[in-house]
Formats: C-alpha cells, structure tokens, sequence
C-alpha cells in the first residue's frame, strides 16, 4: 500500500519560462521589492543600505557576474528577513578604458589625437549612450534572476553627483591631513 504523497502530482510539461514570467508580473504588480521597504519603514525597522556593484557598463552579465550576483543577493535577503530596512543601490563602473575602447572600435578610430578630430563632446555622448544600452540589458537579467534591486535610484560612476561626492571625500580627507 502506498502511502499519501505530501504534495500535488506536478505536470512533467513545466513550463518553467512562462512561471517565471508569472512571478515577475506578480511582483511588478505588486511592488513587492518597495513594498517590502515601505513596510519596514513604516515599522521603524533600522536601516542596511547595500551598494551593488560596480561590474563595468560594458558588456553583457557572465557566469562570473550572474554567480557573485547571487552571492551579493544573499546578504540584504538576510538583513530583509532579520527585520532591517534594505536600500539595494545598483552601480555602474563607466570609466575608464574599457568603455572607451569598446567606442574606438565601434568607430574605428584609435588614440587622443583621433579622439579629438572626432570630437571629445561627440565621442563622451557615445560612450554614456553604451552605457545607457548596456544598463537596460542589465536590468532585464537581473531582474530575471530574481533579485530585488533599485534600478531606478542606481548610481553611475559618470554621474557628476557621483564624482563630486568623491571629491567631496578626498577634500575632507585631505583637510584632515590624512592623504
């Protein structure tokens, strides 16, 4: 005599693409990542803020980005389930060579003198527009994968409120003799 199974039979035709679908269309409906914020807030939970990032805006996530993404993912889930509020920021690292390398080759041209022919202001609007494309292809992923993160109040390394908070730092540090 068999005993009682303890779940439903489930359907070997899962179609596991179409319910994640469904999760996501859920939680989009919902809010459910603000409004797991809003009702820690509205408890007076004490805050966890998690800076993600920065992976570089210049390609698409790998295996290694997607396995330390899951990673990362761990710790404000926990901090969330321990009763905090948690802020999850994603950044973008959008200085730099890479990102300027990959416009040289889009554009075929190579070096400051090119650069400058080209037009620098031309050729910075290029390289935000990159990055902006990649951003957007982010987001999708990540969201796929299932994490909760705030896309919407990201920072990025070319935002001149990011720089000017660096600078802001290095000045204070400065004026306390410590660089």
């Amino acid at each position: 005599m068999m005993s009682k199974p303890y779940f439903p039979v489930t359907s070997p035709q899962l179609d596991f693409p179409a319910m994640e679908e469904e999760v996501l269309a859920y939680w989009r409906e919902h809010d459910t990542f603000r409004e797991s914020i809003r009702r820690r807030q509205a408890q007076g939970a004490r805050d966890y803020v998690f800076y993600d990032g920065p992976p570089f805006a210049t390609g698409l996530p790998h295996y290694g980005h997607i396995l330390t993404s899951y990673i990362k993912d761990t710790i404000p889930r926990l901090f969330t389930m321990l009763g905090r509020t948690v802020d999850r920021r994603f950044g973008w690292d959008c200085h730099g060579l890479p990102i300027e390398n990959e416009i040289e080759k889009e554009l075929e041209i190579s070096g400051k003198r090119e650069i400058e022919a080209y037009g620098v202001d031309r050729f910075n609007a290029r390289c935000a527009e990159a990055v902006m494309r990649y951003t957007r292809e982010w987001e999708r992923i990540i969201t796929r994968l299932g994490r909760w993160v705030d896309f919407e109040r990201d920072y990025k390394t070319m935002d001149l409120s990011y720089m000017e908070s660096i600078l802001r730092v290095f000045h204070d540090l400065w004026q306390k003799g410590l660089i």
